[in-house]
């Protein structure tokens, strides 16, 4: 699959339009979802080494990419309700951190 974040954001809109979600997926919402999936992503490196978060078992890693993707599905989710255009976001970060840090 390719990351297309224009139809993924259309994916998003239509799934919460099919469960009549769309009065609970304001910005405060969405924001207040994703640190509480921010949570449980942390949730799974808790108490290991920095070994051991870096050797994970497979089913640890399937879980991680599950918890990975609600963080990145919700802010996507809230980019497009607040109309962050994300790709130029992430473009003027970039250039941005490359200013603040250079090598």
């Amino acid at each position: 699959m390719t990351l297309d974040l224009a139809d993924l954001q259309q994916r998003l809109r239509a799934f919460a339009a099919a469960r009549q979600w769309q009065p609970y997926h304001t910005p405060k919402n969405l924001a207040m979802a994703l640190v509480v999936e921010a949570a449980e992503l942390v949730e799974i490196f808790q108490w290991k080494t920095p070994q051991e978060s870096q050797a994970l078992d497979e089913a640890t890693r399937v879980h991680l990419g599950e918890e990975i993707a609600d963080v990145l599905l919700y802010l996507i989710q809230i980019a497009d309700h607040t109309k962050v255009d994300l790709k130029r976001a992430v473009g003027r970060k970039l250039v941005k951190n490359a200013k603040k840090h250079p090598p």
